[in-house]
């Protein structure tokens, strides 16, 4: 459903709060999200400004799943299914998101949030990007955008991410288009981060039905449904992005990151703005969760792949635990190579058995406690390629941090008494019986 539609079924569902208190953009509207636990919620007095904001909608898998119109047990498959059948979006000539157009753009008028002290600025969070490649075509993802002037933010782009080998690529600027309030489907499929090549547009029309429209300025479609559009370049100028809290709750350092040039921003009459709490639940579960079905696929070639999960104790980004049916005695370590290969900023793998609940930390432990052991059963794989999240890493200036990657296989051996490995599990009885 459509963000509209779905923010008045949560309401409905008395998932909805509203704030109608003034609040303020520095600290206060980051510490109320913090406090709510991150539930889905709306301030409508927003200090200093006429647009609502929202946030919430993706802050853990029930929620998610409810927008997707399935449930969380469900919710990996269907995500898997949209990558695996892409549905190209129905284009239409007028659309919401184009109601008011502004060609002279101030973005004083939008309530970017301050988050924390020692943030570099004023910053915009639930950002989903579109951008065309030459080569690969179309290619939609998130970059945080820092306001330095009134039309003008720094925007983080990762090296050897498309958007950045795009940009690195070519010699003039690179159009690009931010899109800010949108549907569960469009903040998913933007996080999946499939190969180049692969639009995800077309995935977030398989999750959902969603029409696209082109911009007014650029060369660029973005989804009709938007509440904001910053239609943009990307320039050759470069400034100063940062300090900003990441995944793993520990704030980036300070970068120096291209300059985006907002040259028209449209949006609907009533347009509310969102924004996402860095660092916590709904920043981490749309960046690790997206990748749960990459992995599964890319397990899935070599061994019958169960489940998986990008755990929150490693920032939902640099851990996972993979639950397999092992069938031959190196089925575990074939899944550790290709779960790498699925996530690849992936530092950690934990490989289980299908009798192993993977959402259930002290049964990871267990397995490895008593499944694994280390002369065996690890494989160690120095000098990798790793994520500029892990604070432990190899950074240097301009090239793709290294870091050692590790994976467990914490399965049964195979051609072993298998008995020896499972749970005792004793008889529940009804201690009312005892009692009377």
């Amino acid at each position: 459903m459509n963000l509209r539609d779905f923010l008045s079924t949560l309401e409905k569902d008395n998932e909805l709060i509203r704030i109608k208190k003034e609040v303020s953009t520095n600290y206060e509207i980051a510490s109320i999200m913090y406090s709510l636990n991150e539930k889905p919620v709306i301030f409508e007095n927003v200090k200093g400004f006429d647009f609502q904001i929202f946030s919430g909608i993706t802050s853990n898998r029930d929620v998610i799943a409810k927008g997707l119109g399935t449930t969380k047990d469900k919710l990996l498959f269907k995500l898997v299914n949209a990558l695996r059948n892409p549905n190209p979006p129905k284009m239409v000539d007028e659309a919401p998101c184009q109601e008011v157009i502004i060609k002279n753009p101030d973005l004083d008028k939008l309530p970017l949030l301050i988050h924390l002290p020692g943030d570099g600025g004023r910053y915009a969070t639930a950002t989903v990007a579109t951008i065309k490649d030459p080569d690969t075509g179309r290619n939609v993802s998130y970059h945080r955008l820092m306001q330095i002037g009134k039309n003008r933010c720094t925007a983080r782009l990762i090296k050897k991410r498309q958007t950045r080998t795009t940009y690195d690529k070519i010699e003039e600027d690179l159009e690009m288009a931010v899109c800010i309030g949108n549907s569960v489907a469009v903040m998913v499929a933007a996080s999946l981060g499939p190969p180049p090549g692969v639009d995800e547009f077309p995935i977030a029309n398989a999750l959902d039905t969603t029409p696209m429209v082109k911009c007014i300025t650029k060369d660029l479609e973005v989804p009709a449904y938007s509440e904001f559009v910053l239609e943009g370049r990307l320039t050759k100028e470069i400034d100063r992005e940062g300090p900003f809290v990441d995944l793993t709750e520990t704030r980036d350092f300070e970068r120096q990151e291209p300059v985006f040039v907002i040259d028209c921003i449209t949006h609907k009459k009533d347009a509310i703005y969102q924004t996402l709490l860095p660092g916590k639940m709904e920043h981490k579960i749309l960046m690790g969760m997206p990748k749960e079905p990459t992995i599964y696929n890319e397990v899935s070639k070599v061994v019958n792949c169960k489940n998986v999960l990008v755990t929150m104790g490693g920032g939902s980004w640099l851990h996972g635990v993979v639950q397999i049916e092992k069938k031959h005695p190196d089925d575990g370590k074939k899944a550790i190579e290709a779960a790498f290969n699925g996530h690849k900023s992936m530092k950690h793998v934990v490989i289980v058995d299908e009798n192993v609940d993977i959402y259930n930390p002290n049964a990871i432990e267990w397995a490895i406690a008593t499944r694994f052991q280390g002369d065996k059963d690890l494989i160690i794989k120095p000098n990798q390629p790793g994520s500029s999240l892990d604070p432990s890493g190899k950074h240097e200036t301009g090239k793709k941090t290294l870091t050692t990657k590790v994976g467990v296989d914490a399965t049964i051996p195979t051609h072993v008494d298998k008995s020896k490995y499972e749970v005792v599990r004793y008889e529940k009885v009804d201690i009312d019986d005892y009692l009377r």
